[in-house]
C-alpha cells in the first residue's frame, strides 16, 4: 500500500480514539453529571480541560517530534492517551474527572499533530487533500460510532466504560506505528523555554477565566485577575517571539495568505463546531426529554454525512477551487447551525435528521479544505512550526466553542427567565455560535483566485486546457 495510504490509515487511529471518546462523552453528560452530583452544564470544564490541554502542550509536539523521533513520540502519546482514559474511568467526582481528562489531553497533544505532520513531510502538495481525505474518512468513524455507543453504554451499562472503549484501537494504533511509521528526525535547537512558560500560562489563566464564567465557581475578582494576568502572558509572549530567533512559535507564518486564511479564518468556523458537540446533546436529552441512546442516534447523522463528503471532496475542491469553496460552503454551513437552534421536541425526525446530515456534509468539505489551505505556501523548512501553530489555534477555538456556547446558554437563560432547558434558550445559543462560523468567510473571501491551484489539482487542469486541441484534450 502506497504511502498515501497507508500512513494517513495509521494515524486515523489516534483520531479515532480521541473523536470517539469527545463525541461519546458529550451524549452522556447529563448522566454523569448526576452521578457526580453536579450540574450538566457545570461538566464543560472537563470538556475544556482537555481542549485546554491539547492548547498548552500542542505547542512543543513539533520540538519534541523533532528532537526524539516521530515513531516513539506518537506510541507514547498513545499511550499517555490511554493511561488518562483509565483514569477517567475510575473517577468518582468531577476533579478526578477533570485531572483524567487533563491527562488525555497531554497524550493527544502529541499524537495527532505529530500523526499530521509525519503525513505532511510524507506526502507531495499535489496528493495532499487526498491523503487528508484518506485520513479523515477512518478517523470520522469515531465521532460516527461515539453518539451511539456512548448512549448505549450509559442507557444500558454505566458511563464508566466509554473511556475504555478506546483501549484496543489504541492499542493497535501504536503497533502499527512500531511497525510502519518513519523517524523522520531532524536536528533542532534548544527548546524556547522562556516561550513555552508565557503561551501555556497565558492560554491556561485565559481559558480557565473564560470557562468559568457566569458557573459561580470562582470569586469575580480572581477570575477577572486570571483573565487579565493570561492576556498579559499572551502579550508578552508576542514580543518575545518578535524577539527570540528561534520562537517556539512562529507568528510571522501569518503573514502567508493562505496559512493565514486557514487558521484565523479556520478558527472562527471551528468555534461554532466546537459548541456543537456540547449544546446538541444537551437539547435533545434535557430540552427535549431523549435518552442517551436516542440522542446518540440522532447526532449520528451529523458524521454520516461528513463521512459522504470527504470521498467527494478532492473532486470538488478540482472543479471549483479552493476559494469559491470556503466562501459559499462556509456561508452556508454556517446558516444551517444557526438552524439547530430552530429544531423543537415537536419536530419530525425525519427533518431533524435532514438537517444534521447536510451540515455534517458541509462542515466535512470545509475542515477538508481549511486544513489543506493552511500548508499551500509552506515549505518544509517551515513545516513543524507551522503544523504546531495551527494545530494550537485549532484546538483553542474548539474550546471558546464550548465556553461561548455554555456562557450564551447562561445568558439566555437569565434573559428569558427559564432554565437552561428551555428550547429558546437553545436557539440563542445556536444563533450566537452560527454567527460567529460566519464571520470566517470574510477571511476567506480575501484569498487569491488560484490560492491552493496546485494542491487542488487546478494547475494541472489549467495546462491541460492550454494545450492545443491536436492533443485530442477537450476543451475546459
Amino acid at each position: 500500500m502506497s504511502p498515501q495510504r497507508l500512513l494517513p490509515l495509521i494515524i486515523a487511529t489516534a483520531l479515532f480514539i480521541e473523536n470517539m471518546d469527545s463525541t461519546a462523552i458529550s451524549t452522556s453528560l447529563p448522566q454523569i453529571a448526576a452521578d457526580l452530583g453536579v450540574e450538566p452544564v457545570a461538566l464543560k470544564l472537563a470538556l475544556t480541560t482537555y481542549m485546554l490541554a491539547l492548547a498548552i502542550f500542542i505547542p512543543v509536539s513539533g520540538w519534541v517530534a523533532d528532537r526524539f523521533g516521530a515513531k516513539p513520540v506518537f506510541m507514547g502519546a498513545i499511550g499517555v492517551f490511554l493511561l488518562g482514559s483509565l483514569g477517567c474511568a475510575a473517577s468518582d467526582g468531577l476533579g478526578e474527572l477533570v485531572a483524567g481528562r487533563f491527562v488525555q489531553g497531554v497524550g493527544g497533544a502529541m499524537m495527532v499533530p505529530v500523526g499530521r505532520l509525519v503525513l505532511l513531510r510524507s506526502v507531495e502538495k499535489s496528493e495532499l487533500v487526498r491523503a487528508l481525505s484518506w485520513l479523515t474518512v477512518p478517523a470520522m468513524l469515531g465521532p460516527m460510532l461515539g453518539p451511539v455507543l456512548g448512549g448505549a453504554i450509559t442507557t444500558y451499562a454505566h458511563w464508566r466504560f466509554i473511556f475504555l472503549i478506546n483501549l484496543p484501537m489504541g492499542l493497535l494504533g501504536m503497533w502499527l506505528a512500531w511497525r510502519h511509521i518513519p523517524m523522520l528526525r531532524q536536528p533542532v535547537g534548544p527548546l524556547d523555554w522562556r516561550g513555552f512558560l508565557l503561551s501555556a500560562g497565558g492560554l491556561a489563566l485565559a481559558m480557565f477565566g473564560l470557562s468559568a464564567i457566569g458557573r459561580g465557581l470562582v470569586p469575580g475578582v480572581a477570575l477577572a485577575g486570571a483573565m487579565l494576568l493570561g492576556t498579559a502572558l499572551l502579550a508578552a509572549y508576542v514580543r518575545h517571539a518578535a524577539r527570540h530567533p528561534h520562537p517556539l512559535l512562529r507568528l510571522d507564518l501569518l503573514r502567508v495568505p493562505t496559512y493565514r486564511a486557514g487558521v484565523l479564518g479556520g478558527s472562527l468556523f471551528r468555534i461554532g463546531i466546537g459548541a456543537t458537540p456540547f449544546l446538541l446533546p444537551l437539547m435533545l436529552q434535557l430540552g427535549f426529554g431523549l435518552d442517551p441512546l436516542e440522542s446518540g442516534l440522532v447526532t449520528f447523522t451529523s458524521t454520516a454525512g461528513a463521512m459522504v463528503m470527504k470521498v467527494v471532496a478532492p473532486r470538488i475542491l478540482r472543479i471549483f477551487g479552493f476559494r469559491p469553496v470556503l466562501v459559499w460552503n462556509g456561508l452556508l454551513a454556517s446558516l444551517l447551525l444557526c438552524g439547530f437552534g430552530l429544531f423543537r421536541a415537536d419536530t419530525p425526525y425525519a427533518l431533524m435528521v435532514g438537517v444534521l446530515l447536510a451540515s455534517g456534509f458541509l462542515r466535512s468539505l470545509q475542515f477538508t479544505s481549511i486544513n489543506a489551505i493552511a500548508y499551500a505556501e509552506i515549505d518544509q523548512a517551515r513545516l513543524s512550526q507551522a503544523s504546531s501553530l495551527a494545530a494550537m489555534v485549532q484546538q483553542l477555538s474548539l474550546a471558546l466553542g464550548v465556553t461561548l456556547g455554555g456562557f450564551a446558554l447562561s445568558i439566555a437563560g437569565r434573559l428569558t427567565g427559564a432554565g437552561d432547558d428551555a428550547p429558546i434558550n437553545f436557539t440563542f445559543a445556536f444563533l450566537t455560535v452560527g454567527l460567529v462560523s460566519l464571520v470566517s468567510v470574510l477571511q476567506m473571501r480575501k484569498l487569491a483566485p488560484d490560492a491552493g491551484a496546485e494542491m487542488a489539482g487546478r494547475a494541472e487542469a489549467g495546462r491541460e486546457v492550454s494545450e492545443p486541441k491536436a492533443e485530442g484534450r477537450p476543451q475546459a
